[in-house]
């Protein structure tokens, strides 16, 4: 760069921050301020309007961490400022930058939200709020002498994180968080604002920052540079106001030159990424939304070309529930199409957790609200920030009435960078959905200069896509779009050596990119985040919550719908609709991955404890009805395969055990347990040194080698440490092998238990390994007493077995992930994601691990002496991070694992389900049938309901589980009249015919189907 250059860029810089920033607002005079400190949670306006204020002043300290203060603030426009465009301009002493400051929500006298305050967005625009105004518009100018008055709701929500270092802080919870005041009021008064100003910077900033990404020698950079220099020529730094429109002139010329033909086309879409939960709780998001919520209604009103994209129905539904004004602003907003409607899902959540039918029904919740509320048929999936993307989402995406999908996350991968930003995605099944993933990396978009220099470099798909979306706005209550970024949008619309910037829809996006791009490369298989990998396992209470929860849905579902269909009882449809949106809301992808603060999980734990206790009062009404009065044993088996004497989704009279009874012997100092079945020695260290599968006469233990190895890694990640688990966490393991006692605990027929209980550390660890008759599998149930610090505790089972991949269990199937590291793509994966299974096996033998409650996994290979492969699966029992929840994981866990040696996959889909859906025993008369059954074992049966319409239909939904074709009949209890395939969100599909009063199926593999089956009148 020539000297002469970088002197007109110090000579820029210096008059933006010393003359034009500070000439932005004109006059001022002070507001009058009063406050009123809100006791405790936070209270309705009605409330806060009639409280007792208190005079205040500026530089006043206010707001305890999570507290809230109301200010009324009250001025009069001078007579000498008639004709003149006037703002209110408010700094509540914002800090930490949008989101993760201080927040206020600016009401009327008469309780009218008008929009929300934030460090990015400190203006009220006061026309239509004085006395004696004409207009409520943005633009509109004050009359002097009128009189203003607003109350502004200020949150007082602390900084958690301390971004670089990841500090721990007890401020995540308002019961440890203090009560000294976290903010100053800096800023309080009516100011006029030089409209010609606030255009020159806008002017300046969009060019120079063009400028800066273009190549040195590429002349517009120097075209450019000249006419910044003019420009400033042309101010005259005594009456900045009034030379700023012709500066402005000296731009004009550069600002209209038009893009270039081949310009990348950027569509951007207004956002604002609102966790529902994160580093705030559930009731302030509420609160967030509703600010975002006004600043985007408001910025919409004086911008007919603004679309905001506003995802999350379960956010939609806080504003009818808690803020109706705001909510009717919103529904005027959607019926203009300025706010859409986006996404189709309950809230954001995980997708690497949620069980396949859970995952189903945030579809389902999702989009029936949004066409309920407001007749719109969502079809952009938007998940921007989710931890990784199941590969059986594109079937699920398809079968909820959807077409395209966005995602931005996978931009933050350690490792391996996405080869493709437009692309087909394949799932397990085949299915594909045309994906785009945003080239500016960013889901909060400034619309800046660098950003779109960024994305048109950055865009992979060049020569055959031409197109990129852009999200653009402050997240996390952060207010939004703002009028400064609309206003970038303006002048980048066509400018030459830009990417073209047009505010459109994202259907519309999608549209096009497809259009241009229909032979898109295709992607096969999940999307796997190469960060986060600690959200498998972090915060194990949610995670157990999580799948207690799914399961006991399964339950009361099923049970009440064949009491409701035998006439016995009325479905609880209110009941389970509160419940599952319950569930869904906290499958949101900072809560179920345990990445929010302490106060987040504790409400968490609170709302499962409290669902349990409904869904089992749900389950025992309709068992009770359907078993009858009576005296006899009625086992009931929700699960979708028949057990001994039970049938599938049905109940019988409870009967004697044929199998062989369990015996105990001693070894020396090891102990034997045999069923006939498996025989398990446990040596002296309360290790399993031998699983012996009697049938193949195969053991499932590496030789010199013990299973139910409890593991302890340090686990100190550099960054994001509730979310991360870094590969050099294998570097450092102690074996936990020092045992405190082994004690038989139970020696019958039936079962031989043996706990065996550990100390370490400050912790304390009771394994109860049991062995049952009529199992071919050994049971481990922990109670786990857990005090480390960022500790990472896993349970190793090395394996006599080569198996150069690994089965785990996914929404509605499984996939495949290599074991070895043959590339930086499989290196990545150390650690990874399963539900109920995971399965490891040579061709024709294999072993399963099943668990109850139990996410993270890894699996490795070792080659031993002898020439043979050791294959060691482990199961991420407990972390223990401490940002931004300090005490994660502390206390008493109780969870559960089965080794099933010689299982095939289909053994190891049945076991999952059979340790996560126990038989229930209830006192009565006699069996129940089935309300549906289904001959294939392959094809699985994941719900049955009643319809959502209540018109008293049965709708079943079923799956091929082993990953190959399939035949099966489905047959039920009732009279069949008719039968008919649907959509997730039970719309008919296709007519079925009933033959012999049953439908016969024929699915591939992992195709997901929907039936909803009418009985005959």
């Amino acid at each position: 760069m020539h000297d002469d250059q970088r002197l007109v860029e110090a000579r820029l810089e210096r008059a933006v921050r010393q003359r034009l920033r500070p000439a932005l607002y004109g006059e001022t005079v002070p507001l009058d301020i009063e406050v009123w400190h809100a006791p405790g949670e936070p209270v309705p306006v009605s409330e806060a309007l009639a409280a007792d204020y208190k005079p205040a002043a500026v530089g006043d300290p206010w707001g305890p961490p999570w507290g809230t203060s109301w200010f009324r603030l009250t001025g009069r426009v001078p007579q000498e400022w008639d004709g003149k465009r006037v703002e209110a301009v408010v700094d509540l002493g914002f800090g930490g930058g949008p989101g993760f400051s201080a927040e206020g929500l600016v009401y009327t006298p008469s309780g009218e939200p008008i929009k929300g305050l934030n460090p990015d967005n400190t203006y009220i625009p006061i026309a239509g709020l004085c006395s004696g105004a004409a207009s409520d518009a943005e633009t509109a100018t004050a009359k002097g002498g009128a009189e203003f008055q607003v109350y502004v709701e200020a949150a007082a929500n602390p900084t958690v994180i301390s971004w670089p270092d990841f500090a721990p802080t007890h401020l995540g919870d308002k019961e440890t968080a203090g009560t000294d005041p976290l903010y100053h009021i800096r800023r309080a008064e009516l100011a006029v604002l030089n409209v010609d100003v606030w255009n020159l910077l806008l002017d300046i900033q969009v060019l120079d920052e063009l400028r800066r990404e273009l190549p040195a020698d590429l002349p517009r950079r120097a075209e450019i540079l000249r006419a910044l220099e003019r420009a400033l020529d042309a101010l005259d730094y005594d009456d900045i106001p009034g030379t700023a429109a012709a500066a402005r002139e000296q731009l004009a010329g550069v600002l209209a030159k038009p893009a270039y033909a081949s310009a990348h086309r950027i569509t951007a879409v207004g956002h604002a990424h609102i966790d529902s939960a994160w580093l705030w709780p559930l009731r302030e998001t509420v609160r967030k939304v509703a600010r975002t919520v006004c600043n985007v209604t408001t910025l919409a009103a004086d911008h007919p070309e603004f679309k905001f994209a506003f995802s999350q129905a379960q956010q939609h539904a806080w504003m009818k529930e808690h803020h109706p004004k705001v909510w009717a602003r919103l529904k005027e907003a959607v019926a203009r199409g300025q706010i859409i409607p986006i996404g189709g899902m309950w809230v954001e959540s995980d997708t690497n957790m949620p069980g396949g039918e859970a995952m189903a029904r945030q579809f389902v919740y999702g989009k029936r609200f949004f066409l309920d509320e407001y007749g719109v048929e969502t079809t952009v999936v938007w998940l921007p920030d989710s931890f990784g993307y199941s590969a059986a989402l594109p079937q699920l995406v398809k079968l909820s009435g959807h077409r395209w999908f966005l995602t931005q996350k996978i931009s933050w991968n350690q490792v391996n960078k996405f080869p493709h930003h437009t692309f087909w995605w394949e799932g397990i099944d085949g299915t594909r959905i045309f994906t785009h993933f945003p080239p500016a990396d960013t889901y909060n978009g400034q619309l800046t200069g660098k950003e779109l220099a960024y994305a048109q470099r950055n865009y992979q798909d060049k020569g055959g896509g031409t197109r990129s979306l852009l999200p653009f706005g402050h997240g996390d209550g952060g207010g939004g779009p703002t009028r400064e970024m609309l206003a970038r949008a303006k002048r980048l619309r066509d400018l030459e050596s830009s990417p073209t910037v047009t505010i459109d829809h994202p259907e519309r996006f999608f549209e096009q990119a497809h259009e241009e791009y229909p032979n898109a490369p295709v992607w096969v298989g999940e999307l796997y985040l190469e960060l986060h990998r600690g959200t498998y396992t972090s915060q194990a209470k949610t995670k157990q919550g999580n799948r207690r929860s799914e399961h006991l849905l399964r339950e009361a579902e099923l049970w009440s719908a064949t009491a409701a269909v035998a006439g016995l009882l009325d479905y609880p449809y209110d009941d389970l609709d509160r419940i599952w949106k319950a569930v869904l809301l906290n499958q949101f992808h900072d809560i179920l991955p345990g990445s929010s603060i302490r106060w987040v999980h504790r409400e968490a734990e609170e709302t499962y404890a409290r669902l349990a206790k409904e869904l089992e009062a749900i389950i025992e009404r309709a068992q009770r009805a359907l078993a009858g009065e009576g005296t006899q044993p009625i086992v009931f088996n929700a699960a979708p395969h028949a057990r001994a004497g039970v049938p599938a989704m049905g109940a019988a009279v409870q009967g004697g055990s044929h199998a062989p009874a369990v015996t105990l012997t001693r070894d020396g100092g090891s102990l034997v347990l045999d069923n006939g079945l498996v025989r398990v020695t446990i040596d002296e260290r309360g290790l399993l040194t031998s699983v012996y599968e009697i049938e193949s006469g195969r053991e499932a233990i590496a030789p010199g080698a013990a299973g139910n190895l409890l593991q302890l890694h340090v686990d100190t990640p550099n960054m994001w440490d509730a979310w991360d688990v870094d590969a050099f966490y294998r570097n450092k393991v102690t074996d936990l092998v020092d045992v405190d006692s082994i004690e038989v605990v139970r020696e019958t027929p039936e079962e031989v238990a043996v706990a065996v209980t550990r100390s370490f550390g400050s912790s304390r660890i009771t394994q109860t390994v049991r062995v049952r008759a009529g199992e071919c599998q050994v049971n481990v149930d922990n109670e786990i007493d857990w005090h480390e610090k960022e500790k990472f505790l896993k349970a190793a089972f090395p394996l006599d077995i080569r198996a150069d991949h690994s089965a785990s269990e996914t929404q509605f199937g499984h996939v495949f992930r290599p074991t070895h590291t043959n590339t930086s793509w499989e290196a990545a994966k150390f650690e990874i994601c399963a539900h109920r299974w995971i399965h490891v096996g040579e061709p024709g033998y294999g072993h399963a691990l099943v668990n109850d409650s139990t996410y993270g996994h890894d699996v490795t290979r070792d080659v031993r002496p002898d020439g043979g492969t050791t294959t060691t699966v482990r199961l991420s029992l407990l972390r223990a991070p401490r940002v931004p929840d300090p005490v994660t994981d502390q206390g008493v866990h109780r969870l559960s694992y089965a080794l099933v040696p010689g299982a095939g996959i289909p053994e190891a889909i049945e076991e999952g389900y059979r340790i996560n859906l126990p038989e229930r025993t209830v006192i009565g008369a006699h069996g129940v049938a089935p309300l549906v059954q289904v001959d294939n074992p392959a094809v699985v049966v994941e719900a049955v309901k009643l319809a959502d319409d209540r018109s008293g239909d049965v709708v079943v939904r079923l799956y091929e589980a082993h990953g190959g074709r399939a035949t099966a009949r489905l047959t039920t209890s009732f009279e069949l009249a008719s039968a008919q395939e649907t959509d997730l969100l039970e719309r008919p599909t296709a007519d079925r015919e009933v033959v012999d009063g049953g439908v016969e199926l024929a699915l591939r593999p992992f195709q997901i189907v929907t039936l909803r089956l009418r009985r005959a009148a």
